[in-house]
């Protein structure tokens, strides 16, 4: 059970979000939005939103700029992570880690599996880091979205929640 420490202040982190999709624009992207909101409302920074096409190349350059970029933190993508043909986000991003999180995924199904039962074994959804900055791939449909941001990475990205969290382990993810 995970309890926050008001002794601790919060600390705002720097995230950009990543919409992979071939058919929606601005108006259609609400897991985008959803991620935008609840960033914001959490007390974070959105310093880049950006929509792009599921194609492995374009994905690797955009996710390696800002990979590479001191003002991001932590970057959250949403869509591309299916079976069909078209999903390439796997592909594309996990070549690029340093290290995977491989309890996000895990508990990432676990919490869907109440919501839509075994249809959670289709999400390939996953999490890492790089160059210091963490990475989580999130289904491209808004319910996903929401279950991954309010079961996991909102506690997760606020330095106040104990026993630990993500936030706390930014200043060591370079040592070496």
């Amino acid at each position: 059970m995970t309890r926050h420490h008001t002794d601790h202040p919060f600390l705002s982190l720097k995230i950009a979000l990543l919409t992979i999709s071939d058919s929606r624009g601005e108006d259609q992207d609400t897991s985008g939005r959803l991620l935008a909101e609840r960033a914001g409302t959490a007390g974070h920074q959105v310093v880049a939103k950006t929509i792009i096409r599921d194609d492995v190349y374009q994905l690797r350059a955009l996710v390696s700029q800002w990979i590479a970029d001191p003002q991001v933190q932590v970057i959250i993508s949403t869509g591309g992570t299916g079976m069909t043909g078209r999903d390439s986000t796997p592909e594309a991003i996990l070549p690029l880690l340093d290290k995977q999180i491989e309890g996000f995924g895990e508990l990432f199904r676990q919490i869907s599996f109440a919501d839509i039962g075994t249809s959670t074994v289709q999400s390939r959804a996953f999490g890492g880091l790089a160059n210091g900055t963490f990475i989580f791939c999130l289904p491209g449909s808004t319910g996903a979205c929401r279950t991954a941001w309010d079961a996991i990475l909102q506690p997760q990205l606020d330095i106040r929640t104990h026993p630990c969290n993500f936030a706390q382990l930014l200043p060591r993810l370079n040592e070496h």
